[in-house]
């Protein structure tokens, strides 16, 4: 009987090319770009619809939220209640979902039964009516959850800490007030929803079993000029950061402190945004990073802390996060420090790039399982503009990515001394 070497690692084959299924393209009547990912074994299909109408797009703040929020709250014909209802008996879900740039609306449904859940997509994207009673208690809710926020110094620091990096006027920079709230109007929604929520600005991707009757019913229901308006102009904005690389927001009562630090960086389309995500999940992006081992298990200072590169479309940003005690907050930043010089001073071993290597090819793989996520993955792409490839060069990248190189990235990117720093808790 043979024994099994349970202390021997298996062997770690490494990811060369993969074979991901290219979506199927093509166009409704009407102009609307459809991608099709036909794939899966159950009989079952996600339908996103894609919209430039995130917090980007709106004319003041809480637009392109509140819009969302009430988009299944009643159309002409139906209330929110027979909405919900008539998803419920079919079996099918539906969300709507706002970004810093998207919005989207996606309805996830039997294929035996679209003939049903497909027209209630339908009806909400054409025909919503905002109604004012639903409308004064979604705004009472919101804030509510924001007097709830308000509380929590992580909100604190995540919001403002975009505000210092963009500026408060700036889209990605601001954060909901109550003000902003109480200014909202069923009328500002309508708005934004008649001029965003349409044909011109639209795109779609469908993932699941396709069945083969699907492509004509988006074209009946989705391919007319019904809803068919003018496009919309795409907005600028100039960010106007603070001049102070360092902030604190006094909350008295927080029993922890929240601390944010980072700086503005760059989206998926600049040449070393791979490198960039290798080196941050180094640094703070898996339970196995240096901040993780340093902050936490040697130190104590935190239950977690973690870093990430965000990329959005007109822009993208580094940032650290972590909460600690109020007596250990200024030692943990310190620490932080610390970590970022070394990447600065010194190279990466052999055998932490290895572990790393493999972090991010089993990520990759689990973030591609599935043709619902492998449609989220797509969708990103789309966004940056490029296609399936992309992956292939990403993961070149990372097989190939030398301590050398890392020390380099650290060296334009991660100096101490470029980091906006903010600290929300109690005053030290």
């Amino acid at each position: 009987m043979n024994t099994i070497a349970r202390y021997t690692q298996p062997p770690v084959n490494p990811l060369n090319r993969i074979q991901l299924a290219r979506p199927e393209k093509y166009a409704l009547h009407n102009g609307i770009p459809v991608y099709q990912i036909n794939s899966g074994t159950q009989d079952l299909v996600m339908i996103e619809m894609i919209f430039n109408a995130g917090s980007w797009y709106q004319p003041k703040p809480f637009t392109s939220l509140g819009t969302s929020l009430m988009l299944r709250e009643g159309t002409k014909d139906h209330t929110s209640q027979e909405i919900s209802e008539k998803l419920d008996f079919y079996g099918a879900h539906l969300e709507t979902t706002t970004e810093k740039d998207l919005a989207l609306v996606t309805l996830y449904t039997l294929n035996k039964h679209l003939d049903n859940t497909l027209p209630v997509l339908e009806d909400i994207l054409k025909n919503a009516v905002f109604p004012d009673e639903e409308c004064g208690i979604m705004l009472r809710k919101q804030k509510q959850a924001l007097d709830i926020d308000m509380q929590k110094v992580r909100y604190l620091a995540r919001t403002r800490f975009n505000a210092l990096l963009y500026g408060e006027s700036h889209p990605y920079g601001a954060y909901r007030r109550q003000e902003d709230i109480e200014g909202a109007s069923t009328e500002l929604f309508r708005n934004f929803y008649h001029s965003h929520y349409q044909a011109a600005n639209c795109r779609i991707i469908v993932a699941g079993k396709i069945p083969d009757s699907l492509p004509g019913q988006l074209q009946r229901l989705f391919g007319g000029t019904d809803w068919m308006r003018p496009e919309i102009n795409e907005p600028v904005f100039v960010p106007g950061p603070s001049g102070e690389k360092e902030s604190f927001v006094v909350k008295d009562d927080a029993l922890q402190s929240a601390i944010r630090m980072g700086r503005v960086m760059f989206n998926r389309n600049h040449p070393d945004f791979v490198g960039m995500h290798f080196l941050n999940t180094l640094l703070g992006g898996y339970f196995g990073s240096r901040l993780m081992g340093n902050l936490r298990e040697d130190k104590g200072y935190t239950y977690g802390i973690g870093s990430a590169i965000i990329p959005l479309q007109h822009s993208g940003f580094f940032f650290i996060s972590a909460e600690t005690g109020s007596e250990v907050t200024i030692k943990a930043v310190r620490e932080i420090e610390k970590e970022l010089e070394k990447l600065c001073n010194d190279l990466v071993s052999e055998d932490e790039l290895s572990l790393v290597r493999n972090y991010l090819q089993g990520s990759f793989l689990r973030s591609i399982d599935g043709p619902f996520a492998m449609a989220e993955r797509y969708r990103d792409l789309m966004q940056a503009g490029f296609d399936v490839e992309y992956f292939d060069e990403m993961l070149e990248t990372q097989r190939t990515i030398t301590a050398q190189q890392l020390r380099e990235l650290a060296r334009k990117y991660l100096k101490p001394d470029e980091m906006y720093r903010l600290i929300a808790g109690k005053q030290a």
